[in-house]
């Protein structure tokens, strides 16, 4: 394990980036890595994915012993011969309101300037950059395989991961667990959290011409099987729970079926299915895979798993 700290423009007060690399102790070739961008770390820590106002934050992943911002499977993914590396989000950009002149946005605001320019970024496009800069890192470290990077998100950082890999290329595969609206999930179903709802209570994570479209999602240009398929060939695994339907697990599952004729388009192969699997069960024979679990807005161990199977028979190809 190494800790490897950038930081975003000069000077003594320069924000910086913390990340935690490992690999195996005794590799003898560059490895594939899986990056997980996690709610730890940063000088302003948000609240849990998952909170809602007036309810205590939510667990978030099931650890299964791990340490916190660890993957629950860390020695398995050793064992595999891979190596990951975490990073906290709000070391990027902080995640709140009114926070738009620290992190990263607050250096490239002009003087007197407080908020970034109609059209401009937000705070998930702000944690995407801040993905592809440690890549920038791995593709400088020699322990590290920059062509078999893989990128974990959950919840608000599952949407991240989903935009990160359509902006970045180098992004080999993609863990999107419980992303919801404006990530995973359908929003012309008006399921669940709506773009009403994202709109109001998240209005800083995108840039403010989103608020346009308050009342009129069925108006939008786009929709969350585009995010989706703007990653295609490259393999793409989303996770949705039970009784997280404030997330709709359902959308997030059709999203990837209306993504899979891209994929296929493209020589890749969709998600195989039109109707929703049993739960528990993975669903990731094609370049698209699906896990809907028993419980909540979490990470589970199995489904963990799953991805690792997944991305086992795209990283050895």
């Amino acid at each position: 394990m190494r800790r490897v700290v950038g930081t975003i423009g000069a000077g003594g007060a320069a924000p910086t980036i913390n990340l935690s690399v490992y690999t195996p102790a005794h590799a003898t070739r560059p490895v594939p890595v899986i990056l997980l961008v996690n709610f730890g770390g940063g000088p302003a820590r948000a609240a849990a994915p998952g909170a809602r106002a007036g309810q205590p934050p939510a667990a978030g992943v099931a650890r299964g012993g791990a340490a916190p911002g660890e993957p629950p499977v860390a020695a398995e993914i050793l064992a595999r011969g891979w190596g990951y590396a975490t990073v906290g989000y709000a070391d990027i950009q902080p995640d709140r309101a009114n926070s738009f002149q620290e992190g990263v946005i607050g250096t490239t605001l002009a003087p007197g300037q407080t908020l970034p320019a109609p059209g401009e970024w937000g705070t998930i496009s702000a944690w995407a950059w801040g993905i592809s800069r440690i890549i920038d890192y791995f593709e400088t470290d020699k322990m590290i395989d920059a062509k078999r990077i893989a990128v974990q998100g959950f919840s608000r950082l599952g949407k991240t991961v989903l935009w990160a890999a359509a902006l970045d290329e180098r992004i080999a595969a993609v863990f999107s667990g419980c992303a919801g609206e404006m990530g995973s999930a359908l929003s012309r179903r008006d399921f669940g959290e709506t773009v009403d709802d994202m709109a109001q209570n998240y209005h800083w994570q995108f840039n403010s011409r989103f608020q346009q479209w308050v009342g009129r999602w069925n108006d939008m240009p786009v929709d969350a099987h585009l995010l989706i398929a703007l990653s295609a060939p490259r393999p793409v695994f989303i996770t949705g729970g039970t009784t997280d339907q404030w997330s709709d697990p359902k959308g997030e599952f059709l999203a990837e079926v209306a993504a899979s004729p891209v994929y296929e388009r493209l020589g890749g192969k969709g998600i195989g299915a039109t109707e929703l699997p049993p739960v528990d069960t993975a669903l990731a024979t094609g370049d698209l895979g699906w896990y809907y679990h028993t419980g909540g807005h979490m990470l589970t161990v199995e489904e963990w798993k799953a991805f690792l199977t997944f991305l086992d028979r795209h990283f050895t190809r």
